[in-house]
Formats: C-alpha cells, structure tokens, sequence
C-alpha cells in the first residue's frame, strides 16, 4: 500500500469538504488503484487527508492525470497557506483495516525512540486491548523515516472517551516512553471513503 498524507489549515470546512467530495464522485472512480481516504477537519481548522493507493506507480500516474491538477488548482485555494505532503510506501494496520463505520478519527503524529521497541510493545498491547476497546474499529499508520501518522477509528467519540477514562493509568506508558511529542488531530465528522 502506498499513503500519501496531506496537511493544512483551512478557515472553510465546508468548501474543502465540497471539493474532496467532487473527487470522490468525480475523479476517484477513474483513479487506477485509487483504495480510498480518510480525512477531516479539527475544530481548529487543521486539515488532514490520508489517501490510500495500492501502489506507489498508481498515485504517481494519478497525480499526472489533468483532470487531477484542475482539481487540485481550485481545491488549493481553500487552505489558508502552504499545504504539506507526506509520501509512503512503509504502511502498516496496528488495529487491523479501518473503517468507514468510525463516526469519530483521531490522527496521531510523532516521532519514535525505537521502532523495534514500538512494535515489540504493540504485540502484546494490541492483544489485551481488543477485548477491552469494543469502540477501536482499527488504524492505518505511515512512516517516513522516524516520524509516522497514524488514523485511528472509533465508532463514536462518547464512546472512544468514556473507554479512555476507564483505561488504568499506566496502561500507555510503555507506548509513551518510546513516542515523542505526539500529536492529535481529532476528526469528529470524518471524511471516510473506500472505492
């Protein structure tokens, strides 16, 4: 799998919404290996798209179609600044796929001390968790070098919080210690497409 991660600030949600929309209905259709996208804006404006693609040869040949520039022309204008891109061919789904049911995405980002370590640690958090987390639907993480976004999905945003506070204190410390400085972006209304 191949991901691209698109980032900005926008001050017109709706417009932007509009316009990933026009893609998905107009654009996405005829997008060879085009797998779908998450993405959203947070209540203070930061946009994040996670674009999906079977390959990398497939999102290159895709951002070379002319139908893909006129559209990325007029969607340009509805972020406030430079608009940054991540590209990635090292994928990997912690959580298993995930989902377009999630009614609620939070987009982590960081940078780690170890990876070994972090998926040492994973192997068995992710195992104990399952049972605990019936609102975890799954998660799709990408790496560029050292620094990763991860899109996790939960069902609700009540639920993905109530299960947080009931978690034990300690039971993200291991994780923590290996993560630094992550940062989230929460998706309340996520933009969730699947081809």
């Amino acid at each position: 799998m191949f991901i691209q991660v698109i980032q900005g600030r926008t001050g017109d949600a709706a417009g932007l919404r509009r316009q990933f929309d026009r893609w998905n209905s107009e654009i996405g259709p005829s997008a060879g290996g085009f797998l779908g996208s998450t993405g959203g804006v947070a209540d203070d404006g930061t946009f994040v798209e996670i674009v999906r693609f079977a390959d990398e040869a497939a999102a290159r040949a895709n951002s070379e179609r002319t139908e893909q520039g006129a559209w990325w022309n007029e969607t340009e204008k509805f972020f406030d600044g430079d608009v940054g891109f991540r590209d990635s061919t090292d994928v990997e789904e912690p959580l298993g796929p995930g989902s377009d049911k999630a009614g609620f995405v939070q987009v982590m980002q960081g940078r780690v001390t170890d990876r070994a370590k972090l998926d040492e640690i994973e192997r068995g958090f992710v195992e104990n968790l399952r049972p605990q987390r019936p609102d975890l639907l799954g998660s799709v993480r990408a790496w560029d070098g050292d620094f990763f976004t991860e899109a996790i999905y939960f069902s609700t945003e009540a639920e993905a919080r109530e299960a947080e506070r009931n978690m034990a204190p300690d039971a993200l410390d291991e994780l923590n210690a290996v993560i630094i400085e992550p940062a989230f972006i929460d998706l309340k209304d996520p933009w969730l497409f699947t081809k």
